[in-house]
């Protein structure tokens, strides 16, 4: 939510958090925890219907960031159930108790990040939020500004990490699921997946409503924009617009197209790359095994405008 010139400070001084070999560093890890879930996945298969977003697409991410930042596993379900809760103040036309129910999430991720860069300053390691604060350090020498810009990162990484890669995962084995023939077509061509992720990422965006502020005065369709005027962007219609894409409603693994997923410009998302190796870890690993899945009842959505979220797809071995 920060323009230039705060925000291009803030973002040069991270570098490029998720660069080539740091991105190499966790893929390892990243494919021996998407052969675990899966494991474990395909064991309750064998027992009936199962539920792919509780079993997989919830978990890779926050084991995936917990991982990356240094943080207990003990505390993974509760931040995966705070960012759960907060995001309801990003949605449109969020109820009161909705409200509240954000504000108590953002109120406990803010402690619990507190607490963890405290911990960090008094023994630091290796990990980002102790590189945060070194970087920082050196730019601030008001300690408590440093504190908060580290805190409102790390929690910004949890949030913006787990909620839209955990859509991006199951919306890439629903719309697969649902379309046999092309994920027969990837068994055999598995070097088109990233092709068949960015497909995901247009038919189905993560998150199909983004705010952007006006830098200048302009017009959209004849519609007056004042400088300084916030805007709620609708990528998941701009995605279906048949004046940028053929067939817009057809969902086709073999599209080379542009998409919105991420943003643009200068806020381009920070995890893209992250975000993309975890989709492609999941979907080359199951690709590879024999198990001939389908969907066995009507997945269930969160009632939700701006960040999309499956919360439950329930999967049958035939």
């Amino acid at each position: 939510m920060l323009n230039q010139p705060i925000h291009t400070k803030m973002r040069r001084s991270l570098g490029n958090v998720f660069d080539r070999n740091s991105l190499a560093a966790m893929q390892s890890s990243i494919e021996a925890t998407v052969e675990r879930l899966l494991d474990g996945f395909s064991e309750e298969l064998r027992k009936g219907p199962a539920d792919f977003c509780a079993l997989v697409c919830d978990e890779l991410p926050v084991i995936t960031i917990g991982e990356w930042m240094g943080l207990p596993p003990s505390d993974y379900g509760l931040l995966s159930s705070l960012t759960h809760d907060q995001v309801h103040t990003q949605e449109l036309f969020p109820t009161p108790s909705q409200l509240a129910l954000s504000d108590a999430a953002t109120y406990q991720l803010r402690k619990y990040f507190t607490e963890l860069i405290e911990e960090r300053r008094k023994v630091p390691g290796d990990d980002p939020v102790s590189a945060w604060i070194r970087t920082w350090d050196a730019l601030e020498p008001d300690r408590e500004r440093v504190d908060d810009s580290v805190r409102s990162l790390a929690l910004f990484m949890v949030i913006a990490a787990l909620e839209t890669t955990a859509h991006v995962l199951s919306g890439t084995v629903r719309l697969l699921l649902g379309h046999p023939r092309q994920l027969e077509w990837l068994r055999s061509h598995p070097e088109h997946v990233p092709n068949a992720i960015d497909e995901v990422l247009r038919y189905d965006a993560p998150i199909h409503m983004i705010s952007r502020v006006a830098t200048e005065a302009t017009e959209l369709d004849g519609v007056p924009v004042r400088e300084g005027e916030m805007m709620q962007l609708m990528v998941g219609a701009a995605h279906h617009d048949p004046d940028q894409y053929t067939d817009p409603g057809i969902f086709d693994t073999r599209r080379k197209a542009a998409h919105l997923s991420f943003g643009g410009g200068g806020h381009y998302c920070l995890g893209n790359a992250l975000a993309r190796l975890e989709a492609t870890a999941l979907l080359t690993s199951m690709l590879r095994r024999p198990t001939n899945l389908s969907i066995s009842s009507t997945p269930v959505w969160a009632p939700r405008v701006a960040f999309r979220r499956l919360t439950s797809l329930q999967l049958i071995s035939a």
